[in-house]
């Protein structure tokens, strides 16, 4: 065991410490985190596949109360009757459309014996750096829209929503946030506008079907995980190995330094007439 006792001193110790805290965070947080956002986008690209195909049903069959949400009916096209509430209009700002930095404009939209439901209207784009353009109001009278289900963004920390240009602004489309700031209650879940809807601006385009590296990238955390440990092993090993050729070379300088050494007179006479027994 003296020969193992070096895996003890500091250094080593030190590495035993990273190694198992970096393994622990690949399986608990990294890898999780990756794989999460895969089974989210795959979920969300299978939402819309089916959406494309899928006829619009009455908002009401899938939000029939104040308080409801749809989650697992996201991107489920669905058609509304009832009228804009332009007076509690907010925009959501930083928001980036085809690359290209805009606004989304969104309004509460109260449905025919129904709930009040949040209204993507589309975007508008930017004009003299950040400011908000002059945004078209919607129509004051009862009209019938067409749109996609949508779950609420959360809240980023640190971006209070904020009144500027004349119209309050928010960093995300939260359906609890928007309707503490306009008094209006809404449903939790809320209504992109497709093309050519009464009220609608720019429409926001779907997303790319497109899986991402999601799914890689938590396989790679995992391997690395499973890597890293493996890797002390083989430094061990290495240790080992070096001190051993180490060992070896000294025993074979000292043979050698042995060998080098005057004979002595008995040694002589012995190498000339042989040992007596």
């Amino acid at each position: 065991m003296r020969r193992l006792a070096f895996l003890l001193r500091p250094q080593w110790l030190a590495l035993y410490v990273v190694v198992i805290a970096f393994a622990y965070l690949c399986f608990t947080v990294l890898a999780p985190w990756q794989l999460g956002k895969n089974t989210q986008t795959s979920r969300e690209n299978a939402q819309i596949s089916r959406s494309l195909s899928a006829d619009p049903v009455p908002v009401t069959t899938v939000l029939p109360e104040q308080d409801s949400a749809a989650p697992d009916e996201q991107w489920q096209r669905v058609t509304a009757t009832g009228r804009y509430l332009a007076e509690a209009q907010v925009v959501a700002r930083l928001r980036v459309i085809d690359g290209e930095p805009a606004f989304e404009v969104l309004v509460p939209f109260a449905v025919d014996g129904g709930p009040t439901v949040l209204v993507d209207r589309g975007f508008v784009t930017p004009t003299a750096g950040t400011e908000v353009p002059a945004i078209e109001p919607p129509p004051t009278d009862t009209v019938t829209i067409t749109a996609r289900l949508r779950d609420p963004e959360g809240i980023p920390q640190g971006r209070d929503p904020f009144r500027a240009d004349g119209v309050q602004q928010v960093y995300s489309i939260n359906t609890g946030q928007i309707a503490a700031l306009t008094g209006v209650p809404l449903a939790g879940s809320y209504l992109q506008l497709v093309e050519d809807q009464p009220g609608g601006l720019n429409a926001v385009p779907l997303p790319h079907l497109d899986a991402g590296p999601f799914l890689s990238y938590g396989i790679q955390w995992i391997a690395f995980g499973i890597l890293a440990p493996i890797g002390v092993g083989y430094f061990v090993y290495s240790e080992l190995r070096v001190r051993r050729q180490e060992k070896a070379a000294a025993a074979e300088r000292d043979t050698a330094a042995e060998s080098a050494l005057p004979l002595t007179p008995e040694a002589k006479l012995a190498d000339r007439y042989g040992r007596r027994h």
